[in-house]
């Protein structure tokens, strides 16, 4: 893989939205990293670098192994669990209902990615993809709210006793398929995963067999469509509202009466941990 370009980005705007240069200034390198990161992830991820510019440095995969024992924190941790941000507080959460709906959640927690997964959605919606495809698009990060590392995996099984399993397919494996391109499908690999796994990453040997089998699966197409959708669903300048998806919900989402987390199903402890993070057992 050779190197990229990084997205331009406005360093007085982005010093400013960090409290201005003495605020930077104490800033620790990771906490800078962990905010530039965040910048990148809110553009597309594919802009065209300017002619004539230089090539970005992107770190090796020694580099950001080298940088783990320098945290407090690990890179996998679930957004409600931690804040990475510059002041580093969480906040207190707002309390759902007593029994609690999929749209409760996206109002109530899931606060870092329910625009992205909105976005991908609508994309998916103005591309002309089939329902199941579009719910996929809504849901496919969501579990990220949990914990990031294998987030397709633990998002298919979060959703898996509510929605059709071409869906929970199409969520596992958008996971693997991020790493491989697919230019017929229109999916290029992210210029952003140069920085956030090294610009000499690859994949390892599960990840590799997750594609394959993917790759011959008769839901290949779903699943890819949810990495196509993916890519393109960073516009900090966008914002979509989940009412025109919420008869899509209605239909290929089964709700439990008693509210997810209260249905006694095979996840519904995955819920109750989303629904009071803040509980110490």
């Amino acid at each position: 893989m050779g190197e990229k370009l990084m997205l331009p980005i406005d360093r007085r705007a982005f010093i400013t939205s960090l409290g201005g240069a003495t605020a930077v200034g104490l800033m620790s390198h990771e906490a800078k990293a962990d905010a530039l990161e965040a910048v990148l992830k809110a553009q597309a991820a594919n802009v065209p670098a300017s002619a004539g510019a230089a090539p970005q440095k992107f770190p090796s995969v020694a580099e950001l192994q080298a940088e783990i024992p320098t945290r407090s924190w690990r890179r996998g941790t679930g957004f409600l669990f931690l804040n990475r941000e510059v002041n580093g507080k969480v906040s207190l959460l707002p309390k759902l209902p007593a029994q609690p709906t999929l749209v409760d959640f996206f109002a109530l927690r899931f606060d870092r990615e329910r625009e992205h997964c909105l976005q991908s959605a609508n994309v998916a919606l103005q591309r002309g993809a089939d329902e199941e495809v579009i719910l996929a698009c809504l849901l496919h990060d969501t579990s990220q709210e949990l914990i990031r590392t294998e987030h397709g995996w633990w998002g298919a099984q979060m959703y898996a006793p509510y929605v059709p399993e071409r869906i929970t397919f199409a969520i596992r494996y958008h996971q693997a398929l991020r790493f491989y391109a697919d230019s017929k499908a229109g999916y290029e690999y992210p210029e952003l995963y140069y920085r956030v796994f090294g610009h000499d990453y690859v994949p390892d040997a599960h990840t590799k067999a997750m594609y394959d089998f993917a790759r011959k699966h008769r839901w290949y197409d779903a699943a890819r469509q949810v990495t196509v959708c993916d890519l393109y669903a960073f516009d900090p300048n966008v914002k979509v509202s989940i009412e025109p998806f919420l008869d899509i919900i209605g239909r290929h989402f089964k709700q439990p009466k008693l509210g997810l987390g209260n249905d006694n199903s095979a996840v519904a402890h995955m819920w109750r941990s989303m629904r009071n993070p803040d509980s110490p057992l």
